[in-house]
């Protein structure tokens, strides 16, 4: 059966690098969880607001319909916050999946996204740190070290996980 491999975190913890790279290391399709919101919840977004459980819940099913039909080909690498657990819940069910959560200081993830450009916007971090239920499962790794020693634990919890 295949797997899914979903990187977890709050905006500018690294998903998106790290998920890029391990997919380019491990040769399975890569999805950032951000292409599948909709234009509500986007210009939501975009406009300082954070998002509900009910602006939420369309997307996450969205995404775990997007992943069961994938899944039937091929493993697959997803970039999502997943913040809750009951978010964690809903995107996996009928999915077997490999959890990674990028977890570093609020300092840390505010540098970033104040030198990128994304819709989500840095003053918006605080509720994503508010909000976000670490996992007690999968691998948890310290998004401030270097991408490349990342790559490298993941890629040994995952050989260890299959």
């Amino acid at each position: 059966m295949n797997r899914a491999i979903i990187i977890m975190g709050v905006s500018g913890s690294g998903k998106t690098t790290v998920g890029k790279k391990l997919s380019k290391s491990l040769r399975i399709p890569y999805y950032d969880a951000d292409d599948f919101h909709s234009e509500e919840n986007i210009e939501k977004m975009a406009n300082g607001n954070a998002l509900t459980d009910t602006d939420r819940w369309p997307w996450l099913e969205k995404l775990n319909n997007v992943m069961k039909e994938a899944l039937k080909e091929h493993a697959l690498i997803l970039a999502c916050s997943a913040l809750k657990e009951a978010y964690r819940q809903r995107l996996t069910v009928g999915i077997s999946v490999n959890w990674v959560y990028l977890s570093a200081s609020y300092e840390t993830i505010y540098k970033r996204m104040s030198q990128r450009n994304h819709f989500m916007k840095p003053q918006m971090l605080q509720s994503q740190f508010e909000t976000m239920e670490p996992p007690s499962y999968g691998i948890q790794l310290d998004a401030s070290k270097p991408v490349d020693e990342l790559i490298e634990e993941l890629t040994e919890y995952l050989k260890s996980h299959e």
